[in-house]
């Protein structure tokens, strides 16, 4: 379950934004966080390398450039595009190398740097922006090391070839790009780019146990060494209450956690029940507490006199198997108040259309998510025969496993790739 602040949900959007511009990527270029990026990359570069000029340097670097700029310039082979504009300054500088004074020599120099730095990084790691993103490492030290250490009888293209990403179904990806798709700047090519994208983020990110959960598919899988061992589809956020994006870790599982209900969603949903209906609390095990916490008698509140900016209290659902998270809670690190849960809404699973939650995701299968990721810790028979206000209890991972939310548009399926309906509008 999740509600965002005014705030919150701004920024979620534009986070959400971010996603439409990276997956227009192959249109604009670079954004402005990757040209921020590329600076502090292109200053590291000059700081390892000692020297002013790197590719002017010799008649060697020269024509080393001009190879990387022909391999950039063909790079939509790997859903990447540069701002043509600059190669062909480049290429001008390269021609009238004699020309040029040592300012303007210093100037193409770094051009030239940040074309290269970020063509490696975007071909090895991809181009994806989370909302929230503490699983990613940071590696322009490496793209860095790659340039200063190339030079060493291998052509720019067989380096391209081996650091290309080799991941299955990035290279299925690819392939479709390049066989299927004749038309560039569709749909199409915009869904299979950001799904390129996201594959090579998992090549260079992922742990030996992960989890995946893409926001279009409405699925979650869970994979140990590489291997899918679990698959279940979802619940996802509403159009109006997006799931955001995040790369993150689960470190502990709840069981029959009890479901401290988000104001806004208490004054706005709960409340109109509650006024219409003055058994609907204990209908659904609900308690009436205040801000810290403190059970409040119901029966003593004058219900018909509030309104959603007035009611002063809080909403808290009783442990149990009609508690609206169910019977386990899988916690997330993230500022959104997003985890994934349980529910005692069975039903939802079995609709084709499954965004209907407030941002938070339902698992069609939690015992079996719990039961692999704590073996000797979860029993099944206990959460199955709770009732009503079975004692809470936190269980801690042995090590934090990585979840990934992505908005991806694609499935690949052996060499079959499949588009998904862009539900929240956003490629």
């Amino acid at each position: 379950m999740l509600h965002l602040t005014n705030k919150k949900f701004i920024a979620l959007k534009k986070g959400f934004f971010s996603l439409v511009l990276v997956s227009c990527l192959v249109v604009s270029g670079f954004t402005q966080q990757d040209t921020i990026r590329e600076d502090k990359m292109v200053q590291q570069f000059y700081a390892i390398s000692h020297q002013p000029l790197y590719w002017f340097s010799s008649a060697k670097n020269m024509d080393r450039a001009t190879e990387w700029l022909t391999m950039i310039e063909s790079a939509n082979q790997f859903g990447i595009i540069s701002g043509k504009v600059q190669s062909d300054q480049v290429r001008v500088a390269l021609l009238s190398n004699n020309t040029l004074d040592n300012i303007n020599k210093e100037q193409r120099d770094r051009q030239i740097t940040g074309i290269v730095l970020n063509f490696i990084k975007g071909l090895q790691e991809g181009s994806v922006r989370f909302d929230y993103d503490e699983v990613r490492v940071p590696r322009d030290s490496v793209y860095i090391n790659q340039i200063l250490n190339s030079n060493q009888g291998e052509s720019v293209s067989k380096m391209v070839s081996r650091l290309d990403c080799k991941d299955p179904d990035y290279v299925v990806l690819k392939g479709y790009l390049n066989d299927s798709i004749t038309v560039k700047d569709t749909l199409k090519y915009k869904k299979v780019v950001l799904a390129m994208n996201y594959r090579r983020y998992f090549s260079m990110n992922h742990q030996s146990e992960y989890i995946i959960a893409n926001i279009p598919a409405t699925e979650a899988s869970y994979y140990l060494n590489d291997f899918l061992k679990l698959k279940m589809r979802t619940v996802v956020g509403k159009i109006t209450t997006p799931t955001p994006l995040i790369a993150s870790y689960i470190t502990n599982v709840v069981t029959f956690p009890h479901w401290n209900v988000p104001h806004s969603i208490g004054v706005k949903e709960i409340l109109p029940k509650v006024q219409k209906n003055e058994n609907y609390l204990e209908q659904n095990s609900y308690d009436v507490v205040n801000a810290k916490g403190k059970v409040i008698d119901d029966s003593k509140l004058k219900w018909k006199s509030y309104t959603e900016k007035t009611f002063p209290y809080f909403f808290r659902q009783s442990t149990g198997p009609r508690n609206a998270l169910g019977v386990l809670k899988f916690n997330l690190q993230n500022p959104f108040s997003i985890f994934l849960h349980s529910t005692g809404s069975r039903g939802n699973f079995m609709k084709d259309l499954r965004f209907l939650s407030h941002g938070c995701i339902q698992l069609e299968k939690p015992l079996e998510l719990a039961k692999a990721l704590l073996p000797d810790q979860i029993d099944i028979k206990a959460l199955k025969s709770g009732k009503k206000n079975t004692e809470s209890k936190i269980i801690g991972l042995p090590h934090k496993i990585p979840v990934y939310i992505i908005y991806m548009p694609v499935m690949v399926n052996g060499k079959k790739v499949t588009f998904l309906k862009d539900v929240y509008g956003l490629i």
